[in-house]
């Protein structure tokens, strides 16, 4: 079994939102095979507090207007690694440091990868 069709829509959702506020390193995995609580993990780095917060606070925006609330949120206050779990996906928007420490993408390494689009990086921060 795979991620459904609705999950990878939101990791695109998310990944636009994590690159229209400078995310770098942002990967989608599918993780449907491995754990049931959710479809798709999304991975996404800052390179400070701020733009860890920034692209959380983006995240949500965008996810809520496609009509997803997160459904927990952790480590919003240090923002070193913000957890935002919304159902079919979860984001982990991390500081460049705890992302190369963790290495969550090792972790999962046997997870196929959620192919984004390939323009998704130049997306505007107004478009959607």
């Amino acid at each position: 079994m795979t991620a459904s069709e609705h999950a990878r829509e939101l990791a695109v959702i998310a990944a636009k939102a994590a690159y229209s506020k400078k995310a770098t390193g942002v990967v989608a995995l599918d993780v449907s095979e491995r754990l049931v609580l959710t479809d798709v993990f999304l991975v996404a780095s800052g390179a400070n507090e701020r733009q860890v917060k920034s692209i959380q606070d983006e995240i949500e925006r965008r996810l809520h207007e496609a009509g997803v609330k997160a459904i927990r949120k952790e480590g919003v206050q240090q923002a070193r690694w913000v957890l935002l779990d919304f159902g079919e996906i979860i984001c982990h928007v991390q500081h460049e440091e705890d992302r190369e420490f963790y290495a969550l993408e090792r972790l999962w390494s046997d997870c196929p990868v959620v192919q984004l689009p390939d323009d998704i990086q130049d997306t505007p921060a107004d478009e959607e």
